[in-house]
C-alpha cells in the first residue's frame, strides 16, 4: 500500500466495523435454549459470525442440513430483525476513524454479505447510514464476496476508482473479493476469526491486529495520517 493514494475506504461489516456478535450468538443461543439444547459457548460462537446466520447455524445444530430458506434459517433471521441492535456497537476506535473521514471528505463505504432488510436497519441504528456513501448488501445483486461485483459496484455509486480505494475485512472472502476488484485489502486481525483460520494466509496487503492500527494504517494511506 502506498501511504496518501487512496482516496476511499470500504469496509465490511459484521466483525470489521461494527461488533454484532453479542446479538446474533444470543438468537443462536436463544433457539437452542428453546429446544432443551446446551447453548453453544459465546467465545465460540463469536469466532463464527463472520460466516453468517447459516454459518452460526451449523456451528449450533451440527447434525441438521441447514440451507437458505430453511424453517431454521427463516427463524434465525425473523429473530435477529427483531434484536437487530440490542446489545451491537461500532468498534472501539473506529468511530474516530469515520469522524476523520468524514470531516477530510473521504468517502467510506460497506460492502457485505448481509442481506438488505438486516443491514439498514442496523446502520441506521448506529447513526451510520446518512454518512456512508455506499452501502452493498448481500442481496444488492445476483453474486456476493468472494466475487468482486459488489466491492466495484460500491465503488461507482461512491464516484470513486477501484484501484483507489481500499477494502477492510475480517474473512478470506473479504479479501478475496478485494484484490479481484483491483483495491487494495487490509485483514482486520481482531475480527471474527476461527482458530483454524489465518489471515496471514488471505493475501492481503497488511494486517490490522487492532483498531487502533487500523487507523493508523487507513490515515495514511489516505493522506491523513502524521
Amino acid at each position: 500500500m502506498h501511504d496518501g493514494y487512496f482516496n476511499a475506504v470500504l469496509f465490511d461489516l459484521d466483525g470489521t466495523l461494527v461488533d454484532t456478535a453479542p446479538d446474533m450468538v444470543a438468537v443462536l443461543q436463544a433457539m437452542q435454549n428453546a429446544r432443551g439444547l446446551n447453548a453453544v459457548d459465546y467465545e465460540l460462537g463469536r469466532s463464527h459470525v463472520s460466516n453468517g446466520a447459516l454459518g452460526l447455524l451449523g456451528l449450533g445444530f451440527p447434525d441438521v442440513d441447514i440451507d437458505l430458506g430453511d424453517d431454521l434459517h427463516v427463524e434465525y433471521l425473523e429473530r435477529y430483525a427483531e434484536m437487530i441492535c440490542e446489545d451491537s456497537r461500532v468498534f472501539a476506535g473506529i468511530d474516530p476513524l469515520l469522524d476523520l473521514l468524514d470531516d477530510a471528505g473521504c468517502p467510506w463505504g460497506v460492502v457485505t454479505n448481509k442481506p438488505e432488510f438486516l443491514t439498514n436497519p442496523l446502520l441506521e441504528a448506529l447513526g451510520l447510514s446518512g454518512r456512508s456513501a455506499c452501502t452493498v448488501s448481500g442481496d444488492s445483486l445476483p453474486v456476493r464476496k468472494p466475487d468482486p461485483a459488489p466491492l466495484l459496484l460500491a465503488c461507482d455509486i461512491a464516484g470513486v476508482d477501484a484501484y483507489r480505494a481500499i477494502y477492510i475485512g475480517d474473512a478470506a472472502r473479504d479479501i478475496e473479493a478485494g484484490l479481484r476488484a483491483g483495491m487494495a485489502t487490509i485483514a482486520a486481525g481482531y475480527g471474527y476469526i476461527t482458530e483454524d483460520d489465518d489471515p496471514r494466509e488471505w493475501g492481503a496487503d497488511i494486517i490490522a491486529p487492532d483498531t487502533e492500527e487500523l487507523a493508523q494504517i487507513v490515515l495514511k494511506a489516505v493522506n491523513l495520517g502524521s
